[in-house]
């Protein structure tokens, strides 16, 4: 229970005693008192004024001060945690204005929980409309559809046309938002498009239906888009463009951060050096790597001396995986770092293991996720080099299970730089597929993607609200769980009706 709601506990607490102090006056006072007649109606037009005075100003007192009480068990009549959060983190005024429509259950949802994120902080003016009993109110916002929200804050104004109080509170996030933060993906080496919205990205025919090494040697990267990750990120305010660094002497400096996301082909000189330069003047950046990537090696140096190694290979992982690939990796347990706070479970298909080495001085380098206990790699070949052929014996396996490094993250001052300096922000990552349209809306993918970027541009801390991502209904279910499904459906649910028939049987003998 919020502040705002004990407070309210009390004003209904000092309306109960209210109401008991009526009922016992009601009981203790003479209804017949020994006076005369004038002082008899005086007193009892004194007692019927100060009853009307005290329940007025009860219900008035409890009307001003309402408490929200939720006994269901799945919280059906109370907002999110994180759209909680977000209007508990107010710290100026936002005015709401919410447009529904009473014939639509979801409408009246979220005409409940906007108002119910009203009374949580003073500073969320919360207004409710029909817009069919006050249209010239919806006239005036330019609303002209139901279930819209309109959002006001310091002469900005973002409109919300949802009925999913996180996507309310996304909205009040966009609104409070000073400055525009743009985040740049790189182009122009078969990167995911960030204007792609396809998810379907599957080779069939040699390669199978595979995302895995075989695979990404023969997927057409045209087909395959990141275009739900640029609508996440554009959820939250920021602003996507698309560079190629080959057109360019240097990253723009309006680019708060550059994103690289599964690039195929390997950077010219000038790239890695227009890179290197950006994150040494106190840049971020997220280098998603995939299998077969090679690290032009300037760039390669560069990375080397902070400490991080991307690794040729591919990680299996017997013990954490998604279904029945090994090669899938699975992650329900982070390193203790911004980026992986209340993280859930996510996968990786097909993903490169990272050395992390010692790092200079005025540089911290970490982990932040890694592969199980069983893990172990196999050597693969470079993306130019493969075929579309099944591998072969000369792809060597490291048959040493540990843990390997699977992401990490940088920041400091970009060494050599012996002043003082804007610090960088770097993450890198071996696998590019996870922030994709085929894998980003399962489990904490679009979660980890997106944590990942606001790291980077510094907003760790600031309210978080995810980003839900609509996908078909699906049952999706680690080898673990698939497992234990099969054991107690296929093997004690069998075994449980022939014990049932054999206690029959032998009652009936």
């Amino acid at each position: 229970m919020s502040r705002v709601d004990v407070v309210n506990s009390l004003w209904f607490a000092g309306w109960l005693i209210a109401l008991a102090l009526l009922f016992w006056l009601g009981i203790g006072l003479p209804l017949q008192p020994r006076f005369r007649r004038l002082a008899a109606a005086a007193y009892t037009t004194a007692i019927i004024v100060a009853v009307v005075v005290i329940a007025a100003l009860a219900n008035v007192a409890l009307a001003l001060h309402d408490v929200h009480f939720d006994l269901t068990r799945e919280r059906v009549f109370t907002p999110s945690r994180q759209a909680q959060h977000v209007v508990d983190a107010l710290d100026q005024h936002v005015e709401l204005t919410y447009f529904y429509q009473p014939q639509d259950p979801a409408g009246k949802r979220a005409r409940d929980m906007v108002e119910v994120l009203g009374r949580r902080n003073p500073l969320l003016r919360v207004r409710t409309v029909d817009p069919d009993k006050q249209p010239s109110v919806a006239q005036t916002f330019g609303v002209r559809i139901y279930n819209a929200a309109v959002l006001e804050a310091d002469g900005r104004r973002v409109q919300v046309m949802s009925t999913d109080e996180d996507q309310i509170a996304l909205g009040i996030l966009r609104v409070l938002r000073r400055r525009v933060t743009t985040i740049c993906f790189i182009e122009g080496h078969n990167e995911y498009p960030i204007d792609n919205f396809e998810f379907h990205t599957h080779f069939e025919g040699l390669a199978g239906h595979s995302h895995d090494e075989r695979g990404s040697g023969v997927v057409l990267m045209r087909g395959h888009g990141a275009g739900r990750m640029r609508r996440a990120l554009e959820a939250f305010g920021y602003e996507v463009r698309k560079i190629v660094l080959a057109t360019l002497r240097e990253v723009p400096h309006e680019c708060a951060a550059v994103v690289d996301l599964n690039p195929r082909t390997t950077y010219l000189p000038g790239e890695s050096e227009a890179l290197i330069t950006y994150l040494a003047g106190g840049g971020s950046a997220l280098l998603a790597y995939d299998l077969g990537f090679v690290i032009e090696p300037h760039l390669a140096a560069a990375l080397r001396r902070l400490g991080i190694v991307v690794e040729q290979d591919v990680v299996i992982d017997p013990l954490d995986h998604y279904s029945t690939d090994p090669e899938v990796v699975a992650i329900p347990v982070y390193e203790d770092h911004p980026v992986t706070r209340q993280l859930a479970l996510t996968f990786f298909p097909g993903i490169r293991s990272i050395t992390v080495t010692a790092p200079p001085p005025g540089v911290t380098v970490g982990p932040l996720f890694r592969s199980s206990v069983q893990s172990y790699t196999r050597v693969v070949r470079p993306a130019a080099e493969r075929e579309p052929t099944a591998p072969t014996a000369t792809n060597a396996v490291s048959v040493h299970r540990a843990r390997h490094v699977l992401a990490a993250a940088a920041e400091g001052t970009w060494p050599p730089t012996t002043a003082i300096g804007k610090p960088f922000r770097l993450v890198i990552i071996g696998d590019g597929d996870f922030a994709s349209n085929s894998f980003l809306p399962y489990m904490a993918n679009a979660d980890l993607a997106v944590s990942m970027v606001r790291w980077l541009v510094h907003e760790e801390h600031a309210p978080s609200v995810a980003s839900r991502i609509p996908v078909p209904p699906l049952v999706l279910l680690t080898k673990n769980q698939m497992q234990q499904i099969f054991f107690a459906i296929e093997v004690l649910l069998p075994l449980g009706v022939v014990l049932c028939g054999t206690v029959v049987w032998w009652r009936r003998r």
